[in-house]
């Protein structure tokens, strides 16, 4: 490595030093669950997982992580997806109680900031996909009791109240019930996550919100024609709200011929008998071999600082974030195989001349915000209403 990148990748990590990463999705509980099903002993995270893991604890501090929120996430096909969701969250209290020394829980900005200064990584949960309350406020609330701190509206399938980014439209975005979930959720202090939503949702999420909301993990859709991604027009609306748009590295989204790419890989999983989202040993198995005669696109660091320097462009500083979707995804771009990456893209960041403060915002101080915001909104909203008890019936009949 010559020595002006050695210089950017010491100064990354003296920076990530005070400002570490706050990630807004890593799916490791999903992957503990398809793996060993949550045979800890199995996966130990405390030792070295790179032959099965994007995430261990060790490779979380070489990476400067902070705060993650885990996601419990389950499919959307999965009969009985309310209850496991909630082992799902059980894993995540099971790896914190655990792992005490390394892992926080937490549940507010304030608790992320204590963790910070104990040199612990704050760990908070986020439920992806609507799905998983089985339409039910009751089961929302529920699950924010449990210490789910945002839940994305929908994954790559439509439901009921919202249109996926991924599915044929149905709703037009979010039905009436659809906004009186926003509205719930602004209740309970639950950030609006917007990644994986139809464009149409994300502006019906943004018209109905009283709090900021997140992407979680969504890049930007100008640089990389993906449904998954981000428009202009929604970006620019995120400085009026206060949210946050936190950039993904899943080379598909962030990559254009790995877009087409994948959509041939997706229909070779599934003639093989797995679902394209599977990430099994017998799944790579078939990953692996369909690459082998179909090179894959890769995607780098730089990809990905694209995305980042069009969404500061346009969102602005303040409204930008990091979303790894490690463990969620199969690939990963080079220099950015895991979770020990974020210095290399810190590094790539200053290189473009990003300033220090503009990356304290990106990885910690934004994210740390919007949360904070989300529980002021509210403590203003449970002053004046209680918990919603309407249904699906009611409102959508």
């Amino acid at each position: 490595m010559s020595s002006p990148e050695q210089a950017s990748l010491e100064r990354a990590r003296e920076l990530l030093a005070e400002f570490p990463v706050v990630d807004g999705h890593n799916d490791l509980p999903w992957a503990l669950r398809s793996q060993v099903r949550y045979d800890l002993d199995a996966r130990d995270i405390a030792t070295d997982q790179r032959a099965h893991l994007h995430t261990d604890l060790p490779r979380l501090r070489e990476g400067g992580v902070g705060a993650q929120y885990w996601s419990v996430y389950v499919r959307s096909d999965l009969p009985g997806a309310l209850t496991a969701t909630l082992e799902q969250v059980d894993c995540v209290r099971q790896l914190i109680a655990r792992h005490p020394g390394d892992l926080r829980g937490a549940l507010t900005a304030a608790d992320m900031e204590a963790a910070r200064a104990e040199g612990r990584i704050a760990s908070l949960m986020g439920a992806e996909g609507g799905h998983s309350i089985d339409n039910s406020l009751a089961a929302l609330r529920g699950l924010y009791a449990l210490g789910v701190r945002y839940m994305t509206l929908t994954h790559n399938d439509n439901i009921a109240w919202a249109d996926s980014a991924t599915d044929v439209p149905a709703v037009g975005g979010l039905s009436e019930f659809g906004r009186e979930v926003v509205r719930e959720m602004n209740r309970e202090g639950m950030l609006v996550d917007l990644s994986h939503v139809a464009a149409t949702t994300m502006r019906d999420a943004l018209d109905t919100t009283a709090a900021p909301v997140i992407f979680s993990h969504s890049s930007a859709r100008a640089v990389c024609d993906h449904p998954r991604n981000i428009p202009d027009d929604v970006l620019e609306r995120l400085p009026g709200n206060g949210g946050v748009a936190m950039v993904t590295f899943v080379p598909k989204f962030v990559l254009q011929a790995a877009v087409d790419w994948t959509a041939a890989a997706d229909e070779n999983m599934r003639a093989n008998g797995f679902h394209h989202l599977e990430t099994t040993p017998e799944a790579m198995k078939v990953h692996r071999a369909f690459e082998e005669t179909h090179p894959r696109p890769v995607a780098t660091v730089s990809t990905v600082a694209d995305h980042l320097d069009h969404m500061r462009e346009v969102a602005g500083v303040d409204h930008i974030g990091i979303g790894g979707d490690y463990d969620g995804t199969a690939f990963t771009p080079e220099g950015l195989n895991d979770v020990s990456g974020y210095p290399n893209l810190l590094a790539e960041l200053l290189d473009r001349g990003w300033s220090s403060t503009d990356l304290a915002k990106l990885t910690w101080q934004n994210a740390v915000r919007v949360l904070g915001a989300a529980e002021d909104v509210a403590r203003d909203l449970q002053a004046k209403r209680g918990p919603s008890n309407a249904t699906l019936g009611q409102l959508d009949c």
